[in-house]
């Protein structure tokens, strides 16, 4: 359930609702609170309250009831002026009031800690499901990135969250990397980034396999495929020792990745743990008569939902990823004691999932209804899509160097050689910024849509990117402490009166607004557009405030006193997507 956050809202919706019941009426504070919103510009007002709510307990027209109401209002300590317009009361705040209730608050950090919700279930999101044997690529950076901002914004909010991970360490993939590696390849093993030379192992295996099709070399190779998933079932044997080794190669990459983009699960699950289980789960099932057998296989005819036949158990007895989905939810909701379960998995998966779900009701799982897919288009290259099985991917680390390469050179190389920061201050400064620009590029673009990687655009310091905000916070830090800034000295919220200043006000008072609606409809994107919304008033106030001209001392500082604001605000939004500021750009 959400609370009643923005203090705003509230302070302006309590003197509306006393307005209300001494004209003999009564309605909520959260039918108030709720319908306050912002005005199409300043020049109209701030905030806007329509009356249409109160024409049938009021039995008049809501523009009469909207002039009653105002006309009613008496002096107070946070309207200046009330304007109506038909059936609305536009409000216009003073900036003292903004001051009060926001930028204080702000400024102490209170702000930040206002709880937003109460009664939140108790959730997992499991996000970021990569294989072993295969390197990890571009493409992952919007699992890993959508999934770890979520989980911020979704623990700023309020919310109890447990993160996890299901990385596929078993299946086809594997025998098909261990048959080339242990067979075909003539290579040494490097000595250092095993992980991804094992999955360039993967594809090279999964290449050959499609070049001698139809073959009797496939069919050896099938025959040793076949093999390897044996003795990785039973847990013993010479291929089931090399899987051990080569599946930490592909962790210790994991973990490169996951530390490199500050990112750390609660819980980490493994196909293979749960493996032998599923199928346990299945048959269990299938004795107390729920799974039938169809054609020699196992599952549910789910053709009344239009989601046709499930099957859990092939004809040899193994299960799928269905059935390990199965026992995995099963897990969740009994060891950790879950309410609601997201899954964070590509658009493909979306018939797997209505079918799990589905299932899970059926088996009589309260929670199966609080379980949610929240799915995702792909992100491939100007040159068409991604591949790990064709070898098209760019790997992350690789990515990562060269980008950190090309912002070192584009941006920082001619201030280390004018000796105005030093090489380790620049590499550094680099990492940070790739990151913002990796991190951000891929929560920007709806869920909904494509993302198209371009690296040249990615890391422009302009427009809708992470190193532009990452630059909006660091020229604030530079302004502020150019000028003087005294965060003990004076400060007046009322001489703020300029426009520039007043868009401002409104726009940061909406933060936590903003952040919480985002987080409800999983749309990180929605903080993106935020942020880049305020940094464009944040130009338009720049370009109309000289503050370096200002001669009266306290505005001056006051002004300053908005920066801070801004930049607080703008750090902890980037914050909240997992992306840091660097100390200088």
């Amino acid at each position: 359930m959400n609370l009643l956050h923005n203090d705003i809202k509230v302070e302006l919706g309590d003197i509306i609702r006393s307005t209300i019941e001494e004209l003999g009426f009564n309605i909520s504070m959260a039918d108030i609170y709720h319908a306050i919103g912002r005005t199409p510009n300043i020049e109209s007002g701030h905030f806007a309250f329509p009356a249409f709510s109160l024409a049938k307990v009021m039995r008049k027209g809501p523009p009469v009831i909207a002039k009653m109401i105002a006309e009613k209002i008496p002096e107070n300590d946070l309207i200046a002026e009330i304007n109506t317009v038909g059936p609305y009361m536009n409000f216009s705040l003073k900036t003292e009031a903004f001051g009060r209730l926001v930028c204080n608050p702000i400024l102490g950090g209170s702000y930040f800690q206002k709880p937003m919700i109460q009664d939140s279930p108790r959730t997992m999101i499991e996000y970021s499901q990569p294989n072993t044997h295969k390197e990890l690529h571009v493409g992952h950076m919007r699992n890993i990135a959508l999934g770890d901002a979520l989980i911020r914004m979704h623990r700023y909010c309020g919310y109890e969250i447990v993160s996890s991970t299901f990385p596929g360490d078993v299946g086809t993939h594997v025998a098909k990397c261990l048959w080339y590696m242990k067979h075909v390849n003539t290579e040494p093993i490097p000595t250092k980034g095993k992980g991804a030379w094992l999955g360039q192992m993967y594809s090279n295996g999964a290449l050959l396999l499609n070049d001698i099709k139809g073959t009797e070399q496939e069919a050896e190779a099938r025959e040793i495929m076949t093999e390897i998933l044996k003795q990785l079932e039973v847990k013993e044997g010479e291929y089931f020792d090399i899987w051990k080794e080569t599946r930490q190669w592909s962790v210790d990459l994991m973990h490169q990745v996951y530390d490199w983009a500050g990112v750390k699960f609660d819980v980490w699950y493994w196909e293979s743990d749960v493996d032998a289980d599923s199928v346990k789960f299945a048959l269990e099932h299938y004795n107390k008569g729920f799974f039938k057998k169809s054609k020699g296989a196992v599952g549910i005819d789910l053709e009344k939902y239009n989601l046709g036949f499930a099957m859990v158990l092939k004809g040899d007895g193994s299960g799928l990823y269905l059935t390990k989905d199965l026992e995995l939810a099963r897990r969740k909701f009994q060891d950790y004691g879950i309410e609601k379960n997201i899954y964070i998995v590509d658009k493909r998966q979306e018939r797997h999932f209505k079918q799990v779900f589905k299932i899970l009701e059926l088996l009589g799982f309260e929670q199966a209804k609080n379980c949610f897919h929240l799915k995702y288009d792909f992100v491939r290259l100007p040159t068409g899509p991604m591949s790990s099985r064709e070898g098209t991917i760019i790997p992350i680390m690789k990515l990562i160097a060269r980008m950190e390469g090309e912002i070192y050179g584009e941006y920082l190389k001619s201030q280390v050689d004018n000796s105005e920061i030093s090489e380790s201050e620049a590499r550094e400064i680099a990492s940070v910024v790739a990151k913002g620009a990796i991190k951000y590029g891929m929560v920007k673009i709806d869920t909904q849509k494509e993302i198209i990687f371009n690296l040249e655009e990615w890391i422009k310091i302009s427009g809708n990117s992470g190193p532009y905000q990452q630059y909006v916070c660091a020229r604030i830090s530079r302004l502020l402490e150019k000028q003087g800034y005294d965060p003990n000295g004076e400060i007046d919220w009322s001489l703020l009166v300029h426009p520039a200043e007043i868009e401002l006000l409104i726009k940061v008072s909406g933060f936590n607004d903003a952040m919480l609606s985002a987080t409800q409809k999983y749309q990180p994107n929605q903080v993106t557009n935020y942020l880049y919304d305020l940094s464009k008033s944040l130009n338009v106030f720049y370009n109309d405030v000289n503050i370096k001209d200002t001669e009266d001392s306290v505005l001056k500082n006051t002004r300053m006193a908005l920066l801070e604001v801004i930049w607080k605000v703008e750090s902890r939004g980037l914050a909240l997507l997992g992306i840091e500021i660097p100390k200088k750009m």
